[in-house]
């Protein structure tokens, strides 16, 4: 009897058992990668914070995307997904984003490299931080064409020569310019991905009458290149385009044969069209008159049926329509972003030891236009004063109320009042205006020769902070009721916050379209904001742009967005005689030690590190004694002296009026030897009065210098 072969046992899983080898041949071994491309099915892996969309080779496919055709973009996709699907993907996602959902998903179409469309599926998992901020999304996508085509309330369009229903390319068309607001939008629906399919066009061309010219603002398809380029044509008769606007009737040219010889003037523009033999010549009118001209270009006159005239008829019906409201809305959008501009300040003045940089950028829906506002007033005795602030609204009233109080606000503080005062006359001269709106506003007055700012605010933000080492920071300054509102309700308290600005330091006031989006909480735009700061260049118009450029587009522009920097010049001293900056916040922690750590590096790089830890002592004996005895932090400079024997002067400023007093501490005391500590350490020491409050100074000799006077 012949004992049976038995199965190779491969491993052994205690969940399913063992796995047992049945003698397949190689190639069945079938990974999950594999399991997945089998059904159609692809997978990706979506980096929020780097912008990459890393895509396998099966949902390559799925896309109809060959490997050197996609750069791990998600803009790249637009090469298979017309812009309507991409922005409702993007609604699903952003909804998700917003609502804090663990997954998203959606069908959405795709259109193929031959032209066709196929349906197509995709589930995400949303990756969250500890602190529930998205940043990454992996899921799958599928071909979806299938399921869906089983299903006739879902079924897929099919290209227009299949003598298919109107209704839904026209349906899809009207939802693709409901959401075009701009001409350029409407542009944008027609021109890109997806647009030619709608006509079965292989080439589009669109122009607007100006002034007896027709204009042309997009071009697509096979006419891109010989056409892209079009200047103002007369509208005479001369062109096909021209004689349908002229007549409101639409012609449709079999060859271009016959076009030549109908209009000869149309042969140059025609001659480059390699590919194409005919063409829909359709004018665009809206309430009875003319707007425009569309021409759609094929490669064969053979599409003109019955059903494909109806078909473009209803469609440049629609196109019109979109076009008119468009361009009303780019008329109003102009004449308010007009008189945005016009109630900003023009020219912003030139301050001796600062430097300044504004930036306005309007909302990227509605009218572009709102409440926000900067300013800067130049005040006597080498002072400034900073304005941010935002009328409620977003109309051209807010804007106008904006201007008429940034001018009342300007000339109180042109006055000489101090913040609290200016803030409240400008709330009662909104409380007395003809008009419901209220609004918010921060102001600072900035002393360029000492640093001292004195802010206040008014339901706004207030500024962030970014200190020579370049930590930033959310200073408290304590704040009343919006202008207006704070009137109403007889409250016209706007407290004062003492804060101090050293040469190297940089404030940054800002709207709140800066930094809150809908949905999310605004302590994580602040957050954003404190990040983008603390990376950003130095100089205040670099470090502008990088605002703006990174901030205005993470939060889409959903608001008008006032910017505000004003960066103190470094005052580094001269080769001889370097001198460093810094200030300690009182509620800041590792602040005492980021000064210790400051102090060394810069004797070291002055090549004075012998002095380096009687002068860390020194400071932290003086700058404990702020931090404990006061109410403010204390600014900290550290020089070199040169005359008449090199030497190293540290002082440390605050705000108290009270002077350091020597005591004769018992033995079992814990405290009262600082001074006793600095007169040991120093070779001298002092105390004199600067602005409303002191500075405590010490100086340290050289080694050789020290041994002399020992």
């Amino acid at each position: 009897m012949t004992a049976r072969k038995r199965p190779v046992r491969r491993g052994y899983d205690p969940r399913v058992g063992p796995a047992i080898d049945w003698g397949r041949p190689p190639e069945a071994e079938i990974g999950p990668g594999e399991r997945l491309a089998l059904n159609g099915m692809g997978s990706f892996d979506w980096d929020l914070d780097l912008g990459t969309f890393e895509l396998d080779a099966a949902g390559l496919q799925v896309f109809d995307l060959r490997p050197e055709e996609f750069d791990s973009r998600p803009d790249t996709l637009v090469l298979r997904v017309s812009p309507e699907e991409g922005l409702r993907l993007d609604y699903a996602l952003r909804r998700a984003l917003q609502a804090g959902h663990r997954s998203y998903g959606g069908y959405f179409q795709i259109t193929r490299r031959d032209g066709t469309k196929q349906w197509a599926h995709t589930q995400g998992t949303i990756l969250r931080d500890s602190r529930g901020n998205a940043y990454r999304i992996v899921g799958i996508v599928r071909d979806a064409t299938d399921e869906l085509t089983q299903a006739p309330e879902v079924e897929p369009v099919r290209p227009v020569d299949e003598r298919q229903s109107l209704a839904p390319i026209v349906r899809l068309t009207t939802e693709a310019l409901s959401r075009a607001v701009t001409v350029g939008d409407v542009t944008r629906v027609l021109t890109g991905a997806g647009g030619l399919e709608r006509f079965g066009a292989d080439g589009l061309v669109l122009g607007l009458i100006e002034g007896g010219n027709l204009r042309f603002i997009g071009v697509s398809g096979a006419a891109d290149g010989p056409l892209s380029e079009l200047p103002p044509l007369r509208i005479d008769g001369s062109l096909p385009l021209g004689e349908a606007v002229m007549t409101q009737q639409p012609s449709f040219v079999r060859s271009f044969a016959e076009l030549g010889e109908r209009f000869p003037a149309s042969r140059p523009y025609v001659a480059g069209l390699t590919g194409l033999d005919a063409a829909a010549f359709l004018p665009l009118v809206a309430q009875g008159r003319s707007i425009g001209g569309l021409a759609l270009l094929y490669r064969s006159g053979e599409v003109f049926t019955l059903a494909h005239r109806e078909l473009c008829a209803a469609l440049a019906a629609i196109v019109a329509q979109s076009l008119e409201r468009a361009m009303l809305f780019d008329r109003e959008r102009e004449f308010a972003t007009g008189l945005q501009a016009a109630m900003l300040p023009r020219d912003i003045p030139r301050v001796d030891g600062a430097g300044v940089a504004v930036r306005y950028h309007a909302a990227s829906s509605g009218r572009e236009v709102g409440g926000d506002w900067y300013d800067v007033v130049a005040l006597p005795r080498n002072r400034v004063g900073l304005v941010v602030g935002d009328v409620q609204g977003h109309d051209t009233h807010a804007a106008a109320v904006m201007g008429q109080l940034r001018i009342a606000l300007r000339a109180y503080a042109a006055e000489g009042h101090p913040p609290s005062t200016v803030l409240a006359r400008a709330s009662r001269f909104l409380a007395e205006l003809d008009t419901e709106r209220f609004a918010t506003c921060s102001y600072a007055e900035v002393d360029l020769a000492g640093g001292s700012v004195r802010a206040a605010r008014a339901g706004h933000l207030g500024p962030l902070v970014r200190h020579t080492d370049g930590r930033t920071g959310w200073p408290h300054v304590r704040g009343g009721l919006p202008l207006g509102l704070a009137t109403s309700m007889n409250l016209q308290e706007f407290p004062e916050t003492r804060l101090d600005l050293v040469p190297g330091e940089t404030l940054v006031f800002c709207t709140d379209g800066l930094v809150e989006e809908r949905g999310l909480d605004i302590t994580i735009g602040m957050a954003a904001l404190a990040e983008a700061v603390r990376d950003g260049p130095e100089h205040h118009e670099a470090l502008a742009d990088h605002l703006a450029d990174n901030l205005w587009q993470r939060w889409g522009s959903q608001d008008d967005v006032a910017l505000l920097i004003l960066r103190r010049d470094p005052d580094p001293g001269t080769p001889r005689a370097p001198r460093m900056h810094s200030y300690v916040h009182q509620a800041d922690p590792e602040g005492l030690a980021d000064a210790r750590g400051a102090l060394r590096q810069a004797l070291e790089g002055w090549e004075l590190t012998e002095l380096a830890d009687d002068v860390e002592v020194a400071a932290g004996e003086l700058l404990v004694n702020v931090l404990l005895h006061t109410e403010g932090g204390a600014v900290m400079t550290l020089e070199v002296l040169p005359e008449p024997v090199r030497r190293v002067r540290l002082t440390v400023q605050d705000r108290s009026s009270v002077w350091p007093r020597r005591r004769s501490p018992g033995e079992a005391a814990t405290s009262g030897r600082g001074l006793l500590m600095i007169d040991a350490l120093a070779t001298h020491w002092g105390v004199e009065p600067r602005g409303d409050g002191k500075a405590v100074w010490c100086e340290f000799g050289a080694a050789a210098e020290r041994s002399l006077l020992g």
